[in-house]
C-alpha cells in the first residue's frame, strides 16, 4: 500500500474502526480461544483415551500455536504490504488482529493455572478443600509464573492501548513485524508436549530444540534491534539517534518485554546444553 497517506496526525477513514467493530472484534476472540480450547481438549480425551492432564496440557499448547500462527500470518501480510514506508503506510489487518488477539492473553492465563492445576494434581498434590485449596494453588501459581503473568497482564494493559491508540495510526510496518515473533511458539509448545508425554529423550525432541534456539533468537532476541534499525533506515539517521528519538511508549515497551527475550533465550540455551551433556538435572 504506497500511495493516498493522511496527513500526520489524522486518522484514515478506511482504517478507522468504531468502538462497535472493536468490541465485536474482541468478543470473537473471546468466544474463538476459550471455546477451541475447550473443543480440542474434549475431542483429545474422547479420540486419543488420554488422560485429562495430558488433554488440557496438549489442548492449551495447540491452542498457543494456533494464535502464533495466526498472529504471524497476519504480520507477513502487513509487513509486506508497508514495507516502503515504514512510518505512514497502513493496513487494515493491524488494528483487526490486535482487538481480536487481545482477550487471547487474559485466557491463556486462565490456560496456565489450568495446566498447573492438573499437573500438579497427578504429582499427588491435592486439589480439594474448597476456596483456601483454591487460593492456594492460585499463588502458587503466580508465584511459580510470575515472569510470564505479568508478561500477559503488560501486553493487555500497556500494550492494546500503545497499539490501537498512543501510535496514532503510525507504524503499521513494525507492528506487523513484532506479530512475527511468534514465529517461535509453535516450537516452544511442541517441546512443552513432548516432555508432557515423555518424549524428552526422543530425535524429534532434540532437533525441535536446535530449531526453536534459531527461530527464538532471530524472531525474539534480534527483533528489537532490527525495528530500530529499520527506522534509522528509513529516517536516514544513526541507529542512537532512532534509540534517542523513538516515542517514550515505544522504549518502554522495548525495554520492559527485550530482556525477558533475553533471560527467557538463556534459559532455553541452558536447557540445550544439559541435553546435549545428558545431566539429568530438571
Amino acid at each position: 500500500m504506497t500511495g493516498g497517506h493522511p496527513k500526520p496526525g489524522s486518522p484514515d477513514p478506511k482504517h478507522t474502526r468504531t468502538y462497535e467493530d472493536m468490541l465485536t472484534l474482541m468478543f470473537a476472540g473471546l468466544l474463538f480461544f476459550p471455546g477451541l480450547f475447550l473443543l480440542s481438549s474434549r475431542s483429545l480425551r474422547i479420540l486419543t483415551g488420554w488422560s485429562q492432564t495430558d488433554a488440557i496440557v496438549v489442548a492449551a499448547r495447540g491452542m498457543s500455536s494456533v494464535q502464533a500462527v495466526m498472529a504471524a500470518a497476519a504480520g507477513c501480510v502487513i509487513a509486506s504490504a508497508c514495507r516502503h514506508n515504514v512510518v505512514d503506510d497502513r493496513h487494515w489487518l493491524t488494528d483487526a488482529y490486535i482487538t481480536f488477539a487481545a482477550p487471547y492473553f487474559v485466557y491463556d492465563v486462565y490456560a496456565m493455572f489450568l495446566c498447573d492445576w492438573h499437573r500438579r494434581g497427578v504429582k499427588g498434590h491435592e486439589r480439594d478443600g474448597g476456596a483456601r485449596a483454591l487460593s492456594a494453588a492460585i499463588m502458587g501459581f503466580l508465584r511459580r509464573e510470575s515472569l510470564m503473568v505479568l508478561h500477559h497482564v503488560f501486553m493487555v494493559v500497556f500494550c492494546l492501548p500503545a497499539s490501537l491508540v498512543w501510535r496514532r495510526g503510525k507504524g503499521d510496518y513494525f507492528q506487523g513485524v513484532l506479530f512475527l515473533a511468534e514465529l517461535s511458539t509453535p516450537f516452544v509448545c511442541f517441546a512443552k508436549v513432548l516432555i508432557q508425554l515423555k518424549r524428552a529423550d526422543t530425535l524429534a525432541y532434540k532437533v525441535n530444540g536446535a530449531v526453536t534456539l534459531f527461530i527464538f533468537f532471530g524472531c525474539r532476541v534480534a527483533l528489537f534491534p532490527y525495528l530500530y534499525l529499520a527506522y534509522s533506515r528509513y529516517a536516514s539517521i544513526p541507529v542512537h539517534q532512532a534509540v534517542l528519538g523513538a516515542p517514550w511508549q515505544c522504549t518502554l515497551g522495548a525495554g520492559l518485554l527485550w530482556p525477558l527475550q533475553i533471560y527467557w533465550f538463556s534459559l532455553m540455551c541452558r536447557r540445550a546444553r544439559r541435553v546435549l551433556v545428558g545431566s539429568d538435572t530438571p
